[in-house]
């Protein structure tokens, strides 16, 4: 399942504050929508079974997690030849990274050997 930016930011805000009643994203300011306007956007994540809207409470059926997952992994196909290396040289390139922070990584890539 792929997300719009927008819709990834408006998920955002419903990841962040689930369940959430429909009344507070109407009134969230971060997008400046019409009232209509973010109905309609709920109703269509909705009908894709990216939400569930159940007496005015909305709640993700899509983990931010998921689509993390598909997003990084569109990503590193589309941008680097499948290559996660070439990935992860992109990503890294301009950011020092503390001990703890190589050392996490390198737990985690500990964790996925063959």
């Amino acid at each position: 399942m792929k997300l719009t930016c927008t819709e990834i930011k408006f998920m955002s805000l419903i990841w962040d504050n689930e369940p959430i009643s429909s009344g507070k994203l109407v009134c969230a300011e971060k997008f400046g929508w019409k009232k209509s306007t973010t109905y309609t956007f709920l109703k269509r994540l909705q009908e894709r079974g990216v939400v569930t809207n159940i007496d005015a409470t909305v709640t993700a059926l899509v983990k931010r997690e998921a689509i993390q997952r598909i997003e990084s992994k569109d990503v590193m196909e589309t941008s680097f030849e499948g290559s996660l290396p070439k990935f992860v040289t992109a990503f890294l390139s301009d950011k020092k990274l503390s001990k703890k922070e190589i050392d996490e990584l390198k737990e985690l890539l500990d964790n996925y050997k063959e």
